[in-house]
């Protein structure tokens, strides 16, 4: 079967009609990788679903295709969105690819490199606020509902009904089974949410027979759940969830408490550790927020959470591409090493 995108293989379960005229990129069915190294850690079966494998390189365009696609059928000229990047880098796309001039609003210096760029090459109008993601968000709330513009941050709901099509993929991947932990990095908390969802309709429609419980990751520096307050400075090297109120709160809240799960947080360190485990031992790339699933895992491995749970099944979603943030990257690894072109030198520095 040919893969054209999530808005064709889930479109039962998505509000679109004959009518709804679908921009896709042919996002969607990313891989679910069985981690060996996790698992027996963990004494449990570890998978990674690798959204970074979507393609502006985030979960963020299965939201995206429903977002654009709703806004061409409703007759939209342009779109804007407030960022930490990944957002942008997938609204500029999908608007390019419809035909829709796209607004960003992003936090003067707090983007990473590889996402503005990706917003820039594709067109996008890019404004740097003099202020954090939160004072960004607000500003484009304000201005999509007083000017003819549509707003695709995930307050727009068909990003949500786009993002839930992931646990879809996860339990027909499994085999038409939810695992039993579902693990998410959490940010701006449109994602946790959409995956509840995501799971509660398979489960409504009895795809499945259970439904996980969740487990969602906030950066130490930016954990407004967890310490139930707004944080007015977020602050973390994870840049896609850096921020202090989330505009999904109350859902996120909602996902964890009907699902019996946790949201708690993790260090930067805990991150990095994460980061580099996934990079060296699973062969998988993935930005800094991306790795708070797997960090989040491992801390509550450390506090015997998955005690007695030998054989069930714990999903971590990693969210996006380790290209999103090379900076990072080249500031976790070392140089190469300078070798003279002689065979024995090369040997010899080899060092099986």
């Amino acid at each position: 079967m040919i893969w054209r995108g999530i808005i064709e293989r889930y479109k039962d379960y998505l509000p679109v009609s004959p009518k709804t005229p679908v921009v896709t990129l042919n996002e969607g069915n990313t891989p679910l990788i069985f981690s060996e190294t996790l698992s027996q850690r963990l004494d449990v079966l570890v998978y990674l679903k690798y959204e970074g494998l979507n393609p502006t390189g985030s979960f963020k365009d299965r939201g995206m295709t429903m977002a654009i696609s709703k806004a061409r059928e409703e007759g939209a000229k342009a779109v804007i969105c407030a960022s930490t990047g990944n957002t942008s880098a997938s609204a500029a796309a999908y608007a390019a690819k419809a035909g829709l001039k796209c607004v960003v609003l992003i936090p003067n210096g707090a983007i990473a490199l590889g996402k503005l760029g990706q917003a820039l090459i594709h067109n996008a109008q890019v404004l740097a606020l003099d202020g954090n993601f939160d004072e960004a968000l607000s500003m484009v709330k304000q201005i999509s509902s007083q000017y003819p513009v549509k707003l695709v941050n995930s307050l727009n709901p068909y990003r949500i009904e786009g993002q839930k099509t992931g646990a879809f993929e996860i339990c027909d991947q499994l085999g038409k089974k939810a695992p039993e932990f579902h693990a998410i990095p959490v940010g701006n908390a449109g994602n946790i949410t959409a995956y509840w969802k995501g799971y509660k309709e398979y489960f409504g429609k009895k795809e499945v027979a259970s439904k996980p419980v969740m487990l969602g990751f906030q950066a130490e520096g930016a954990a407004p759940i967890v310490n139930k307050k707004i944080v007015p400075e977020p602050k973390t090297i994870a840049t896609a969830i850096n921020i202090g109120n989330p505009a999904s709160w109350k859902a996120a809240e909602a996902a964890r408490d009907e699902s019996g799960g946790v949201i708690d947080s993790v260090t930067d360190g805990e991150i990095l550790s994460a980061y580099e485990l996934l990079a060296k031992k699973d062969g998988v790339f993935v930005e800094p927020a991306s790795a708070a699933s797997v960090a989040g895992i491992l801390k509550l491995s450390g506090q015997d959470y998955f005690k007695n749970k030998k054989g069930a099944t714990i999903v971590c979603v990693l969210t996006g591409h380790g290209l999103k943030d090379p900076d990072r990257a080249l500031q976790t690894v070392r140089e190469p090493q300078r070798v003279p072109a002689k065979l024995e030198a090369i040997w010899e520095a080899i060092k099986l």
